[in-house]
């Protein structure tokens, strides 16, 4: 998305810089959280890798974690692998499909998708890939934000949607309160069934390594922020 850079640099103890005196530094905090997972859920680039190995992302987001009155337990985003393994378990996962065999009397094969989708509509069986993506597209153009095309990502990609979030977390912590009640739509509507979804599906898989972690802290993260929103909207009215 235009304002949330597709290709941010991981996360280090003094990045993202500290939000303005003036800013909620709670909301601040959720929308740097957000950016962080959506960073870190992806194929390590060689400076993911090195945050990942020296433990900096690790502690960026317990430090984040600090700032925020959530009560969530931080994942560990460590890894003791080398940076190629990691790199395939994440396209195993997330990229690599996988091809059975039907009917082995005259080789039938049943080609699927990667053990692990990255798309809500992957979650939305009572709902159309199109009206799950134009939802999201709607919502996306009605705050003015773009998806980057040379991304080949549609709308209902969970980075996309992690970005999407931590946008509205600080646009909430500097210039418009209301943006809150719209980061609670957005979650109940669309990232708490994707962020469940696919923690849900990394729970069924083996030797997921710190993907399996991260997906875990996505889905606490998401319930514990629309929660804590839902509560304080309602006390609100």
């Amino acid at each position: 998305m235009s304002d949330a850079p597709s290709d941010a640099p991981a996360p280090t103890a003094a990045d993202p810089a500290d939000p303005p005196t003036d800013a909620d530094r709670d909301a601040a905090a959720r929308g740097a959280l957000y950016a962080l997972v959506a960073r870190a859920m992806t194929e390590p680039d060689e400076e993911l890798y090195g945050a990942l190995e020296s433990g900096a992302l690790d502690r960026e987001c317990r430090r984040l974690l600090d700032r925020t009155a959530l009560d969530v337990a931080p994942p560990d985003l460590t890894v003791d692998d080398d940076r190629e393994t990691v790199c395939a378990r994440f396209n195993d996962l997330f990229v690599v499909g996988h091809t059975t065999v039907e009917d082995r009397t005259d080789g039938t094969v049943d080609a699927e998708g990667p053990t692990v989708s990255l798309y809500e509509s992957a979650y939305r069986p009572e709902a159309s890939w199109n009206d799950v993506n134009l939802d999201l597209a709607r919502a996306y153009d009605y705050f003015g934000v773009e998806v980057d095309t040379g991304r080949r990502e549609n709308h209902d990609h969970l980075r996309l949607e992690l970005e999407f979030a931590g946008y509205l977390c600080r646009r909430e912590a500097a210039v418009d309160a209301d943006a809150a009640r719209a980061r609670l739509d957005f979650l109940d509507r669309h990232l708490a069934v994707l962020s469940e979804g696919v923690a849900g599906a990394l729970d069924g898989e083996p030797g997921t390594g710190y993907f399996g972690e991260l997906g875990g802290f996505c889905r606490r993260l998401v319930a514990a922020d629309t929660a804590e929103l839902a509560e304080r909207l309602e006390g609100s009215r």
